[in-house]
């Protein structure tokens, strides 16, 4: 990373950190710093696990106890453990709480208005724009994608929305049974992988590496939650599957696709993939694909 981009980085932090009063101890007038008046927010009006509540806001779960802690102190909330699991521990705003959360909720709506005000119509839609093309890449760069159990529930799960979305794009439905196989067992070293992408603790995406006979790997089960589509997930688990199949000594990379999948199609073909002839016999699949060359490719600067 050039030392440009590293300055443009944080100083763009110290601007950001100045203007939303991350510094003060009175954030917004409510008494407290940013860190207890977003929990506060976090909270709700419908309460949340603390679970969910480390997810969402990425604290270490000492940090975040404290400030539990504290805001039930000041009686602001209350936590008992969840109805529907006893492990969990679900907190809730009391009545004074709530109280403090529509005045903050309040005060953010005006603190928005006074960034905005000032601002000519032109530079306030820059403005809008900029600050939404920052938290989609925000939010890219805090996408994780890690090899994964293809049986633990979090697989299991992506691949159960990756067939719901399946067949109710296909145009006779999709039956996984009736496809290539991709079990779990052949997604597993040294016979292939399974990746899973995560954002905030969330599996959002999945893909898998199945390596055959004669070392030749297939693309299996690409597939991205429609929400987090558009944050360039997709692009790094094919990345990711392609450096992975270079290190199981795989050169040569197929796979096969859908008709309706159309920006899958896209996605291959912007990255080497040329359409070959059929080399299976899936009853969904109406384009087959291949890459050649994979080390070859890997070994450039």
């Amino acid at each position: 990373m050039d030392d440009d981009s590293l300055r443009q980085v944080r100083r763009f932090n110290r601007t950001v950190t100045r203007h939303i009063g991350a510094l003060d101890d009175d954030y917004l007038g409510s008494g407290r710093p940013l860190g207890e008046a977003r929990l506060l927010f976090e909270v709700g009006q419908d309460g949340a696990t603390v679970r969910d509540l480390r997810s969402r806001l990425a604290l270490d779960s000492g940090y975040i106890s404290r400030m539990l802690r504290a805001l039930e102190a000041q009686k602001l909330t209350v936590s008992r453990p969840d109805t529907s699991d006893g492990r969990v521990r679900r907190v809730t705003l009391t009545a004074k709480g709530k109280r403090l959360w529509q005045s903050l909720d309040r005060r953010s709506e005006d603190f928005a208005a006074s960034l905005l005000a000032p601002l000519p119509a032109s530079q306030r839609e820059r403005l809008l724009k900029a600050m939404a093309e920052v938290e989609r890449c925000l939010r890219a760069s805090a996408v994780t994608i890690d090899v994964a159990d293809p049986s633990s529930r979090e697989a299991r799960a992506c691949l159960e929305a990756y067939f719901a979305e399946l067949n109710a794009r296909f145009d006779d439905g999709f039956d996984p049974e009736r496809t290539v196989s991709a079990h779990p067992e052949e997604l597993v070293p040294p016979l292939g992988c399974f990746l899973v992408a995560r954002l905030d603790g969330e599996a959002v995406g999945c893909g898998a590496l199945k390596i055959h006979r004669g070392g030749w790997g297939e693309i299996k089960r690409m597939w991205v939650a429609p929400f987090a589509r558009g944050l360039g997930i997709a692009q790094r688990l094919l990345d990711s599957l392609e450096v992975r199949a270079v290190t199981a000594g795989v050169d040569v990379l197929r796979l096969d696709t859908n008709r309706s999948l159309a920006q899958a199609r896209k996605l291959y073909a912007r990255n080497g993939y040329v359409e070959i002839a059929p080399y299976n016999a899936n009853p969904y699949a109406d384009y087959w694909f291949e890459k050649r060359g994979l080390r070859r490719g890997q070994d450039r600067p």
